[in-house]
């Protein structure tokens, strides 16, 4: 039986914890200073507004990477059975069930009950699903080598409809944010169900802000969880430690090196998940992973991270909580006195408390061995 891999509930609350605790309470803190020098730091907690990868880019690109880690953990002992594959595409369409749900909730005003603004596809955990799926389904049924030669085939599928195919006046090498193929093909299919979407006049009417896309960016989200398989697959094989660590920081700089090259001609656009966003944002994971791995795993540094596996190992509650919950009147009621003695930083008590409340729910669970999982 294969030992727990430490490392990688250890990962997934480092990114939670930045995403629901660490982000937010900078923000206040920052508001607050009002400083050049905290604009700075700010920059790393800012996704980029069109080309280009910040720090912050990684959040996503790493939570759906570990889901793909995780695949030859959960699924070697049915592919190893030979378990019918009835019951694995039922479990496997539950999860993406439940996760479309979820990300319907989140950001796509499905708890509102307005039919005029609920949106299909929004969200991380939608784009989870997707890639889980397929990639669930890749590697019950091929070797790493098929794995690999899948994702430079959807890789080059991406990079060639962009470059070469053009619908309604969208694609055909534009990279623009309202010009580029993979929006054209979410504008049309999706419609009034897309994020922001409204009915003016009879029209269908977007933010001009929003420049996220889902439908032809999906091709890419399984490539980005693919890349974990395949170092779940490395992490699960019997290689030596050392040798596991070489190979996922050798792989990560190679990744990385590979996208900024590939960017010179295709260009790293998280909004739109070019492919050669999705080689630079997995060579940083694959770097992380690497790391991660030899600090804990490996050297066995794990007594002090209990924090984090208390994000990671609830990381699907952690983060719907987060954006579905509101914990501000709670935090207001317990320190309303405060306001006029702290004065700007009172938002930073505000902010601190939401994540120490949200924290206390999740260590709770933790303790009582309660985890949530779809």
């Amino acid at each position: 039986m294969k030992q727990r891999l430490e490392s990688l509930d250890a990962l997934r609350g480092f990114d939670l914890f930045c995403l629901v605790a660490l982000s937010d309470i900078l923000e206040e803190v920052a508001e607050a200073v009002d400083k050049p020098w905290m604009g700075k730091i700010m920059e790393n907690f800012t996704h980029k507004p069109w080309e280009g990868f910040s720090a912050w880019d990684l959040v996503m690109p790493l939570f759906m990477f570990m889901a793909g880690v995780a695949i030859p953990y959960s699924l070697s002992k049915y592919k190893e059975a030979g378990a019918s594959r009835k019951s694995l595409y039922w479990r496997l369409g539950k999860r993406v069930l439940l996760l479309w749900l979820f990300g319907m909730m989140v950001q796509g005003n499905l708890l509102a009950l307005d039919p005029q603004h609920i949106y299909l596809f929004t969200n991380t955990l939608q784009a989870i699903a997707v890639g889980y799926f397929f990639s669930a389904i890749i590697f019950l049924h091929t070797g790493w080598k098929t794995q690999t030669g899948i994702c430079v085939a959807l890789l080059l599928a991406f990079w060639g409809a962009m470059e070469w195919v053009t619908i309604g006046g969208f694609g055909g090498g534009d990279y623009t944010p309202h010009g580029n193929l993979a929006e054209g093909i979410d504008s049309i299919v999706l419609g009034r169900f897309r994020d922001t979407a409204q009915v003016v006049d009879g029209k269908v009417v977007v933010n001009p802000h929003y420049t996220y896309t889902w439908l032809l960016s999906s091709l890419n989200f399984i490539v980005t969880v693919l890349t974990g398989v395949l170092a779940g697959e490395a992490l699960r094989s019997t290689l030596k430690q050392g040798k596991k660590v070489a190979l996922l920081l050798g792989a990560g700089l190679a990744l990385v090196a590979l996208g900024w090259t590939w960017d010179l001609v295709h260009p790293v656009i998280k909004h739109i998940w070019t492919g050669s966003m999705v080689f630079v944002s997995s060579g940083y994971c694959f770097l992380l992973m690497g790391l991660f791995y030899w600090w804990i795993d490996c050297r066995g540094h794990n007594k002090h991270l209990t924090f984090l596996k208390v994000y990671g190992m609830n990381s699907i509650t952690a983060y719907v909580v987060s954006h579905v919950i509101s914990f501000k009147s709670i935090s207001k009621s317990m320190f309303f006195g405060l306001e006029q003695y702290i004065g700007d930083y009172y938002g930073v008590l505000i902010q601190f408390s939401n994540c120490v409340i949200l924290f206390l729910i999740l260590y709770i669970m933790y303790k009582n061995r309660i985890f949530l999982r779809v």
